[in-house]
């Protein structure tokens, strides 16, 4: 099986409330006219990027049952995140982690980093 890009980035699973974005070009404009200056970048430690992957949010611990009769399960539930994937978010460098993978440059980002994200949805 051929792997492109795509497929070898489908591999990564991103833990818990973090976020996999792959960092846009610092001139680069959103179709709605989104644009953080250099000079931002530069002096808020703030880079803009697209989320590619997301963890599944944060895990709600399960109340144990008194019914001890019953059938364990050991499900974890999940608050899902706000972030989706192919969202443009702005978020701080003081909590990403900056990561390669396959020559690209990506940063995992914690949700509480994410100070704002652009959706191409309607409402």
């Amino acid at each position: 099986m051929l792997l492109t890009n795509d497929n070898k980035l489908k591999k990564l699973i991103v833990i818990g409330d973090r976020v996999l974005i792959r960092p846009s070009k610092p001139d680069e404009k959103t179709v709605s006219g989104l644009y953080l200056p250099p000079g931002v970048q530069e002096k808020e430690k703030v880079q803009q990027g697209y989320v590619i992957r997301t963890g599944p949010g944060y895990a709600i611990p399960t109340p144990p049952e008194d019914e001890t009769w019953k059938q364990q399960e050991d499900q974890v539930k999940y608050i899902p995140l706000q972030a989706k994937e192919g969202d443009l978010a702005i978020f701080l460098l003081s909590g990403a982690t900056e990561v390669m993978y396959e020559n690209e440059r990506y940063f995992i980002v914690p949700q509480s980093a994410i100070l704002m994200l652009e959706r191409d949805e309607e409402f």
